[in-house]
């Protein structure tokens, strides 16, 4: 289930966007984005043939079991790591920013291992 960095981007905005609004489009997905809706269609052609979205004859894009699995993932990752350092007295947008590059690159090892250690230390005595 090994996907690049540019390919989790996209299945988290099409999550996100789809928690927001009744379908996503390309359209939806470069405005959010700030891309050129002709690289938005090259990515969802690669996601489509790799069986993380399905794309109506209407455009309407979804998310598959395999793409929501992926979105989700780094979606938890991002608003853990993001949440986490503003705790830590990180600025709210370098927090998010930085949430950002880290959700793509932390093994899963470390991210679970680092949500438990935050777990507990944050539990009430």
């Amino acid at each position: 289930m090994k996907v690049n960095e540019s390919a989790e981007n996209y299945l988290e905005t099409i999550l996100i966007l789809s928690q927001k609004r009744p379908v996503v489009r390309s359209v939806d997905i470069a405005e959010e984005l700030g891309f050129k809706k002709s690289s938005v269609s090259v990515a969802m052609k690669n996601l489509r043939e790799k069986n993380h979205i399905t794309v109506t004859k209407e455009g309407y894009i979804y998310l598959t079991e395999s793409g929501k699995e992926i979105a989700d993932m780094i979606y938890e990752r991002h608003q853990f790591i993001s949440t986490w350092l503003i705790q830590l007295g990180v600025d709210e947008k370098i927090a998010a920013e930085d949430a950002c590059r880290m959700e793509h690159i932390i093994s899963k090892e470390s991210f679970e291992a680092i949500k438990k250690h935050i777990n507990m230390n944050n539990k009430p005595a």
